[in-house]
């Protein structure tokens, strides 16, 4: 007989309980055994979090815009890529992989450098080629863009180096983003204006300000609705954090914050960063503390609670990191293996598609960058594919599993 003790009681077992509970017990050590680094926690924490999960407000069954048949997108770096072939390569590879969508960053301070007006380059050349080409390779490509607009030129945020920093003047910005959409209509539809603005990283290392944010979204999407009024305006993705600081603020509270200034009126899609971190894709606690996949979901309720339920929300930015040997510590945005990088991000990836209706496109984080300049650092545990095109883990389970769901790369 094997004796237990619950709440300071003993409790007798018979003996084929006590046989099932070593049975489960070496069940579960041979489990915990068998499976990779911080799986078993990880595991752990995601069966514990299902039994506790309870109901949320995010109106799932809510008519939701701009529905999508293949979520899949990837974070591309294109315009730093100086080879043609090697952007076209890209584009190839991206769409191999099943990806149908590409969110690529079309930088003020490079397309509008020098002065107002003038869309020229250091060498005399327009500055308009080189996203000419971006916009036509993926077109040929079968695959959709969601343009990033944001940064400033150096002659519009005089006194501050960033060039991560709202604009002296917002009808410049304006003017930027009316050009941009003018020249690409009926060609691209999706833009998000600017990242992570509750950041001071993104915001000039100045305090964060949503009121600010705020207007500068207002005359982008008034700019861009009059050069195109199809176009659909993506909101700034903010990054999650439980810092309320004034230089990382709770992106829940600066989301509200948004509403309250009037932010509804000025985006069709609202945009979140879903980063595991230092969880899987299972970790379904939502604690004040927690940072983890789930944390969408706490934003989905405050679009919501704001009557913006028939939104969708799309995800700027997914990953989890695998740090490079000799990366530097702390490793702040966690730590995998390839292989659980791999799996989690797949698992990710079906996860939204079977549990979450509001959530439209998820761009992948990221595809490669055109060089290996970040080698050795935090940056370069997130992408797909090596500089010189050599895929990883990553890259062939998320093709497998687009393969596997039927999407492809001209998939809408």
């Amino acid at each position: 007989m094997i004796a237990v003790v619950r709440g300071g009681a003993r409790t007798r077992l018979g003996i084929g309980a006590a046989l099932a509970f070593v049975a489960g017990a070496v069940a579960l050590t041979a489990y915990a055994r068998s499976i990779e680094g911080n799986d078993f926690r990880n595991w752990l924490i995601a069966t514990a979090s299902a039994i506790q999960d309870g109901a949320h407000n995010t109106a799932d069954s809510a008519a939701i815009r701009y529905r999508v048949t293949n979520p899949l997108g990837v974070n591309t770096f294109l315009e730093q890529e100086v080879d043609p072939t090697k952007r076209r390569r890209s584009l190839e590879m991206a769409r191999t992989a099943g990806f149908h969508w590409i969110r690529q960053q079309f930088p003020w301070a490079d397309i509008e450098p020098d002065e107002k007006g003038r869309f020229i380059g250091a060498f005399g050349e327009s500055t308009w080629d080189k996203y000419d080409a971006i916009v036509s390779l993926a077109q040929e490509q079968g695959l959709e863009l969601i343009v990033r607009l944001d940064t400033t030129p150096k002659w519009a945020r005089t006194g501050n180096p960033h060039v991560a920093t709202p604009p002296d003047r917002l009808d410049d910005f304006g003017d930027y983003v009316g050009a941009v959409v003018s020249r690409y209509r009926g060609r691209v539809r999706y833009y998000q204006v600017w990242n992570e603005p509750n950041l001071t990283v993104e915001w000039g290392m100045t305090p964060v300000d949503a009121v600010a944010a705020t207007e500068l979204l207002r005359v982008a999407y008034v700019r861009a609705k009059a050069a195109d009024p199809d176009a659909v305006i993506l909101a700034p993705a903010l990054s999650p954090t439980i810092s309320e600081a004034s230089d990382a603020m709770n992106e829940l509270i600066f989301l509200q914050q948004m509403y309250d200034a009037g932010a509804s009126r000025y985006f069709d899609i609202g945009s979140v960063q879903a980063y595991g971190l230092r969880g899987g894709p299972d970790d379904r606690r939502l604690g004040p503390g927690d940072v983890n996949f789930s944390r969408p979901i706490l934003f989905r309720e405050v679009m919501v609670r704001n009557g913006d339920a028939e939104k969708p929300i799309w995800a700027s930015e997914v990953a989890w990191n695998v740090p490079p040997a000799g990366a530097p510590e702390p490793h702040q945005w966690g730590q995998v293996t390839e292989a659980q990088q791999a799996r989690y991000t797949v698992r990710a990836l079906e996860r939204a598609r079977t549990e979450w209706p509001w959530m439209g496109v998820m761009n992948v984080w990221y595809l490669k960058r055109p060089d290996d300049r970040e080698a050795g650092t935090l940056l370069a545990g997130f992408r797909l594919l090596d500089p010189d095109f050599t895929a990883r883990p990553i890259y062939h389970a998320i093709e497998r599993y687009s393969r596997g769901r039927g999407y492809s790369g001209s998939t809408p």
